[in-house]
């Protein structure tokens, strides 16, 4: 067996670990993330449909937690489990890509198993999720515009309003759920050449966040969302000459070096404008650690996934190989399955058995085993 499908089989055991009663946990085994996060759980659902029906159930499960904690006005939880004990409480909100992965991972269900019964059965839930998202447009522009760290990104850096990351999100959500009209009205805003856009020609990628235009100064930043642009290529809101130009962009800044792939690139430092004050109190303090710039796997397998769908399926197949090299190293033993690896060397850092990390490697084996992105 090679390593790539030696690394495929172990992706299937860390997610049969993260198996609990409620869905999926975000980490396998004592001493992980033991609560059900909205994301981790959708993405962990993106991997676990092609197990046949194996974790048919888990996925349900899922779905269910996350609908019965549903806030009256519509948001999906950010995580439910007494994983934050400092919160004094076992449902936490605050986030908006929590409603965007619910809606996404709903839709993956429905067209893997042909099952529209959970769709049917929580679609109080769905409809309701899809109110909450309109209703954050502040400016009435349709752009979907929220506060800072509400999303995966939550403690570093600090980007709001408009963000690449939650509109590519949006944009399949349209699209899942026959919203073209309005997805194609969104795409040629993010692409065009208006105030509000998002799309640099100049340096061939997204910026990571927009807000308000102050007589010709706009509120953003220039820094590479790696996770956001990789969205952006998945989901097709870039077009097939954005989408090139981008992954240009994390080839001749080695963003996929040594493994696939950093969080953001170049790494925020003390002296930088987007510097904030609370980020000395924050695992990502430090250049190449954490969420500043430190390697996520589950990074790595949507960088397959985006270049599968931009054809480029020779470098998919190397980089599958390097996120199974990846995901091999350990602090403790091989397979760990990290959360984050240094940016630099690549040694193993954070929570280990990471149901996402594993999830995502194994939707990227289905996309470079299928020579195509499924589900969008």
């Amino acid at each position: 067996m090679n390593e790539k499908d030696q690394c495929y089989h172990k992706a299937v055991q860390i997610l049969e670990h993260c198996v609990q009663p409620i869905g999926f946990h975000a980490s396998g085994l004592p001493g992980g993330y033991q609560a059900l996060w909205a994301r981790d759980s959708m993405i962990a659902t993106l991997g676990a449909v092609f197990i046949q029906d194996s974790f048919k159930q888990t996925i349900k499960k899922s779905f269910i937690t996350l609908a019965q904690n549903q806030s009256k006005l519509g948001q999906i939880p950010n995580c439910v489990g007494d994983f934050n004990f400092d919160r004094q409480s076992k449902i936490t909100f605050n986030t908006i890509d929590s409603n965007l992965w619910y809606l996404v991972g709903h839709k993956i269900y429905e067209k893997k198993f042909n099952d529209r019964s959970l769709a049917k059965k929580y679609a109080s839930s769905i409809h309701r999720a899809l109110l909450w998202l309109a209703y954050q447009d502040p400016n009435e522009d349709l752009l979907l515009a929220q506060q800072p760290t509400m999303d995966w990104q939550d403690a570093f850096p600090h980007k709001y309003g408009h963000t690449i990351y939650a509109l590519a999100l949006y944009y399949a959500v349209l699209k899942l759920y026959g919203k073209k009209s309005l997805a194609l009205r969104i795409q040629k805003i993010i692409n065009g050449n208006y105030y509000h856009s998002l799309y640099n020609a100049q340096k061939g990628y997204y910026y990571p966040w927009i807000w308000k235009n102050h007589d010709g100064i706009r509120e953003q930043s220039e820094w590479f969302d790696t996770f956001g642009n990789l969205l952006a290529i998945i989901m097709g809101l870039a077009t097939e000459k954005i989408s090139q130009h981008i992954v240009s962009y994390i080839q001749k800044h080695q963003i996929d070096k040594p493994y696939p792939c950093k969080s953001l690139y170049p790494p925020i430092r003390k002296q930088d404008q987007e510097w904030q004050p609370y980020f000395t109190k924050c695992s990502a303090k430090t250049p190449y650690q954490y969420l500043n710039a430190g390697i996520w796997p589950v990074l790595g397998g949507f960088y397959v996934a985006a270049l599968v769908k931009i054809k480029k399926f020779h470098e998919a197949e190397k980089q599958l190989e390097k996120l199974s090299q990846a995901n091999k190293l350990g602090k403790k033993k091989e397979w760990e399955f990290n959360e984050w690896l240094d940016g630099k060397r690549g040694i193993p850092k954070g929570t280990p058995y990471q149901g996402w990390s594993a999830a995502s490697y194994i939707f990227a084996h289905a996309c470079v085993k299928q020579k195509k992105v499924p589900f969008f």
